[in-house]
């Protein structure tokens, strides 16, 4: 096989429009409730397969060893279950801020899961390929899904929603908290009592089992929030520092994206119900289907 051109593939961002802890199961893993809402921004990827069955990162994240990359572990992991004798040499354009809750590390791993499932013509299902996705992490089935979606038990869950189209603003300042820390901490409420799919409305959004926790350790966050829910409903996305406010227009997104542009690194997107990914890898399909034979 000669290797293909590249090709660039979307692996958006996510937002945890509203987060809490119904209980915990025997394993110790916390039982959770949770909607996803995916993003029309987020990282690219770009995927060059080659034909020596090498995988290999061109570029990637600073500080991030190739072994620990989560696009070359999910690439790795489709390789041994398919059999592929196929490479490729990914590069990755990161947009998304590491570490802050907005799912990069996750939508990067089912990017290249689902794209290589298609360029390396392993054309596994769904369903496979979500199987895989939970290998690699909790929040990576939700974007191999590729739709905006109400979670639970610990994330693997999913029930498509449907939402309007709102504009958000997402805000990094910088700061990082440890994921263990917070689910160790004494304020935190672990037995909420569940909610249906059906009681999801605006009032939720930005409530968040982690805000008291992430506000008593960081006077930034606790300050930056302050700010933020003077102005729009939001909060903490995710276990991350990572925030971000809910509004209806561009306009409005980016007039509060000024306001609070003291706090650190503000990113404008627009919520989508359907994954920029599945959008591209239907196009690609559909290009495919159409080229004439031996093209």
């Amino acid at each position: 096989m000669h290797p293909e051109s590249a090709s660039t593939w979307p692996a958006p961002a996510k937002l945890n429009l509203f987060l809490q802890i119904t209980g915990r199961r025997d394993d110790g893993y916390h039982l959770l409730q949770t909607v996803f809402q995916l993003l029309d921004w987020g990282d690219a990827i770009s995927l060059a397969p080659r034909s020596d069955g090498r995988i290999q990162r061109l570029g990637g994240p600073p500080g991030v060893a190739e072994e620990d990359d989560l696009s070359v572990r999910s690439a790795r992991l489709l390789q041994r279950a398919t059999g592929c004798a196929v490479g490729v040499d990914i590069t990755l354009d990161k947009r998304i801020p590491q570490g802050g809750g907005f799912g990069g590390g996750s939508s990067d791993a089912a990017t290249v899961l689902c794209a290589l499932n298609a360029l390396w013509g392993c054309e596994l299902g769904e369903d496979a390929l979500a199987e895989l996705a939970v290998q690699l992490g909790a929040d990576v089935p939700v974007f191999v899904r590729g739709r905006t979606a109400w979670a639970e038990g610990v994330g693997e869950s999913l029930r498509p929603l449907d939402l309007p189209g709102r504009w958000f603003v997402l805000v990094d300042a910088g700061v990082h908290l440890s994921t263990a820390e917070l689910f160790q901490a004494p304020e935190l409420t672990r037995n909420a009592p569940p909610l249906t799919m059906a009681d999801f409305a605006s009032d939720l959004v930005g409530r968040n089992a982690f805000d008291a926790p992430a506000r008593a350790r960081s006077p930034l966050l606790a300050e930056l929030l302050h700010a933020l829910r003077a102005r729009a409903a939001g909060g903490l996305t995710g276990t991350g520092g990572g925030c971000f406010a809910m509004v209806d227009t561009k306009e409005q997104a980016e007039a509060l994206a000024g306001d609070l542009a003291r706090f650190g690194r503000c990113i404008v997107a627009k919520g989508v119900n359907r994954s920029p990914l599945h959008d591209r890898l239907e196009a690609w399909r559909a290009e495919r289907s159409a080229a004439p034979a031996g093209a």
